[in-house]
């Protein structure tokens, strides 16, 4: 089962002068944010970190990953090329 999702330091402005929105989406999407990190823990924690692993690189031409093992839990690093391919991968995938 994903436990987390790694904290992303990325600063939300809760309201936009400029347009009247209540957030402005250019500090929610921001183009250098094309790595997911995720922490995969319990019994098939192996199993399901490949899984997402394979997921990433079947929907996404150019994806590169990591797996990080520790005693606790597995860390999969997933490069995306785009942000929007991020969004999208975690949208799909209920992330």
């Amino acid at each position: 089962m994903i436990k987390t999702i790694t904290k992303q330091e990325v600063q939300v402005s809760d309201s936009c002068n400029d347009c009247g929105s209540f957030v402005d989406i250019g500090t929610v999407i921001d183009e250098q944010d094309t790595q997911l990190i995720l922490q995969v823990e319990g019994d098939n924690a192996a199993a399901d970190a490949e899984s997402i692993i394979n997921k990433a690189k079947t929907r996404f031409d150019n994806v590169n990953t990591r797996l990080d093992k520790t005693e606790t839990h597995l860390t999969v690093f997933i490069d995306f090329e785009f942000t929007a391919e991020k969004m999208i991968f975690q949208l799909e995938n209920s992330l």
